[in-house]
């Protein structure tokens, strides 16, 4: 018989006490809604846990993306971005909208980040930056990796929306890139409803972004001589609306901000449960059937990875007909549905590359799956859960 597992994908990530926050600041006499002191805060705040000079807080994580690889662009033109096909749309996306060209590099089956040796063969005159995702909580660095960029003279960018805490060498991702990105969405690790982060130790690069967040508005950057120089040179313009460069509207909300603050307070003890319960996970599982040597050192899990270990499509739906019967929710795929290249909104965009160079992502495309894993999970079902996984 069929046990019904009750298993989401995520529970409710906002407690109580975040919004208690809230009523307490709406109940205050006239208080400011949209981005002001509160956003600005929670960004002081999220530089000292990261270990980053500069954070600014966006409306989501893709809007991270896209004004990333704008001011890219406006740093060093338009070019060749290096970028896996395991990630989110919006990655791949982000740089097709800033005017770069993607160049895709299959991933390492241990780590399911882009593959260190096809990144440093891919790399060309063209090649403006090489955009890393540290994929479900996993660390998507090698040293080698670093060291190799940095000799180059090629731009880092790190997207860290599903990888909050996990660290390389001891230290937090998203402090080794030039850049790096973070999502607040509902699903993460934390969560202002939605909500986004780019942090950077290049105060240039931290005014270019500040700037674009708000139409490209030279007012909102903090650098007085900068502002100053600027406004001599266009006298002929009112001061408030000189615009430096083509934004957007990608303002957060104070909202977002409290929210920022509160669950920030709990985001580090939520990856030590989200790291037990995935060790739970991999030790119950079965590594014939399964893969279960991910490279786990440093993770920050975000969800309970599953992989077969041979390509078997009866066996694929096999388990996917279970889980739907034991309640519980999946995503076949993991990160954005699988390999990207196969996704139509790149057809007719660029030149596609042949999928048989991207064995690793085709098998990642075709037989693994993610589950939910979040602090509020029942840890008995871990080992239910891997009973059934391990006999179908």
């Amino acid at each position: 018989m069929i046990k019904n597992l009750n298993w989401p994908l995520m529970q409710n990530n906002i407690s109580k006490s975040d919004l208690n926050a809230l009523i307490k600041y709406l109940s205050s006499e006239n208080p400011r809604l949209t981005h002001g002191n509160k956003v600005l805060e929670f960004e002081n705040a999220w530089n000292l846990w990261l270990d980053s000079k500069y954070s600014v807080m966006l409306n989501s994580g893709s809007s991270a993306n896209d004004l990333t690889m704008l001011a890219v662009r406006e740093l060093l033109g338009p070019g060749e971005i290096i970028v896996p096909p395991l990630t989110w749309v919006s990655d791949v996306a982000s740089v097709i909208h800033a005017g770069h060209t993607p160049v895709f590099v299959d991933i390492d089956k241990d780590s399911l980040a882009i593959r260190t040796d096809r990144v440093l063969e891919a790399i060309t005159k063209k090649t403006k930056a090489v955009f890393l995702t540290h994929v479900l909580g996993f660390n998507g660095l090698t040293d080698q990796l670093i060291q190799e960029l940095n000799r180059r003279n090629i731009l880092l960018l790190e997207d860290v929306c599903e990888s909050h805490g996990a660290k390389h060498n001891g230290r937090k991702v998203g402090t080794f890139g030039f850049a790096s990105n973070f999502s607040y969405y509902y699903a993460h690790h934390m969560t202002t409803i939605e909500g986004g982060m780019v942090s950077t130790n290049d105060s240039n690069f931290y005014e270019s972004i500040r700037m674009m967040r708000s139409h490209g508005l030279l007012r909102e950057s903090t650098d007085l001589e900068f502002k100053s120089e600027q406004q001599l040179k266009h006298p002929d313009l009112n001061k408030e609306f000189i615009f430096m460069s083509i934004g957007h509207n990608m303002r957060p909300t104070e909202i977002n901000g409290i929210l920022g603050i509160e669950q920030l307070t709990k985001l580090s003890h939520n990856v030590e449960v989200r790291n037990s319960n995935f060790e739970i996970f991999l030790s119950n599982l079965d590594s014939n059937l399964y893969k279960t040597d991910f490279k786990v050192e440093g993770c920050s899990n975000y969800a309970f990875t599953l992989v077969l270990n041979k390509a078997d499509f009866r066996r694929r739906d096999k388990i996917e007909e279970v889980l739907k019967k034991c309640s519980v929710e999946f995503r076949r795929g993991l990160s954005g549905g699988g390999n990207q290249i196969r996704q139509p909104y790149l057809k007719n965009r660029i030149e596609l590359p042949n999928l048989k160079h991207f064995q690793n992502v085709e098998h990642i495309h075709n037989f693994s799956w993610y589950i939910g894993n979040y602090p509020e999970l029942d840890t008995s079902k871990i080992p239910e859960l891997t009973n059934i996984l391990n006999t179908i």
